[in-house]
């Protein structure tokens, strides 16, 4: 299945759910360049070409390997128990549902998917503990939401944007059951931004 006939398909078992940006004071690289190509867009009042949507595409697939290697990071930790630690597998392997639709998507509009990087920066001397786990992921969740946010009215092919609305969604899922796991308010206002 590839993400073109994603948006139309039912909701597969454990499907559709997030991948990783950065918190809502600090935008990961992919929210950035989600955002910075929205601009553009606007700046230059093109219309979005198949081109412009795998390079979107392209972006998702780097946040969803991001957040792939990030969750595996926080299994690996030794930080988290169990159920934190039974949450974060399960949402690693939304992660690797995603990227495995995105990339089937790219090769089938023509392009070639992004390979995973090396090496991530993560502030792994900043995870010092299970809730140090959980609000890191936390913000990485809420930073995705705000990246398909700015993502989805820029796709050129409304199948694309329908699909990835329906990721944002789970983005913003996953954000509020880690807020929920934090003892914090799991929705904390009526709009997401």
């Amino acid at each position: 299945m590839s993400f073109l006939n994603f948006a139309d398909a039912p909701l597969l078992q454990g499907g559709r759910r997030a991948f990783l940006g950065q918190s809502g004071l600090l935008l990961s690289g992919t929210a950035i360049a989600l955002l910075a190509g929205r601009d553009a867009l606007a700046k230059t009042g093109r219309a979005n070409t198949a081109a412009n949507d795998v390079g979107i595409l392209n972006t998702a697939l780097g946040a969803e390997l991001e957040a792939i290697a990030a969750y595996q990071l926080g299994a690996d930790s030794g930080l988290l128990q169990k159920p934190a630690l039974d949450l974060a597998v399960t949402f690693q392997g939304h992660h690797k549902e995603h990227a495995d639709v995105l990339a089937k998507t790219i090769q089938k509009l023509g392009g070639k998917p992004v390979d995973a990087k090396a090496k991530y920066q993560f502030p792994t001397d900043t995870l010092k503990n299970q809730t140090d786990v959980l609000r890191f992921a936390a913000s990485l969740e809420k930073g995705a939401v705000s990246a398909y946010l700015g993502a989805v009215p820029v796709f050129g092919n409304r199948d694309l944007a329908k699909a990835a609305a329906s990721i944002l969604g789970d983005e913003a899922m996953h954000w509020a059951v880690l807020r929920n796991a934090l003892g914090e308010v799991p929705v904390p206002s009526a709009f997401v931004s």
